[in-house]
């Protein structure tokens, strides 16, 4: 089983190449029009398995078509790392939408709402006191 290390090590290499294939080798209009990023790589620790998260700019429909797309063309991507990287096997890969940032996005959401309930309930507390 590899070390820490070497899992870092090969996730960074696996995340710059798959990039670089999203960017240039993969023709597909979607991935294209869409500004796709992959934000964590999980790799098992026999080096076998890649989950690949990413995130787009697209509305979660798109990024649910984005995921699909990826996973069919999963066999062209891992063909490409194959030439481009030196493993004696290339990791099993699968792609999943990574959806830390919508929760994110609305747990700010959640605070702002919060803050002008917080504010107005303030402004009428003035009033009611003036």
């Amino acid at each position: 089983m590899p070390n820490n290390f070497r899992l870092a090590k090969v996730s960074s290499l696996l995340k710059k190449e798959i990039t670089l294939i999203l960017q240039n080798d993969l023709e597909n209009d979607l991935i294209r029009d869409y500004f796709v990023n992959i934000s964590k790589i999980d790799l098992s620790g026999d080096l076998q398995h890649c989950k690949i998260y990413i995130t787009s700019t697209a509305k979660e429909t798109v990024r649910k078509e984005i995921v699909a797309n990826l996973n069919t063309a999963k066999s062209f991507i891992r063909n490409n790392l194959g030439k481009r990287i030196e493993m004696r096997r290339v990791p099993e890969i699968i792609f999943k939408e990574d959806i830390v940032l919508d929760k994110g996005l609305s747990v700010l959401k959640l605070l702002d709402e919060l803050k002008n309930k917080h504010q107005d309930k303030n402004y009428e507390d003035k009033d009611a006191n003036s």
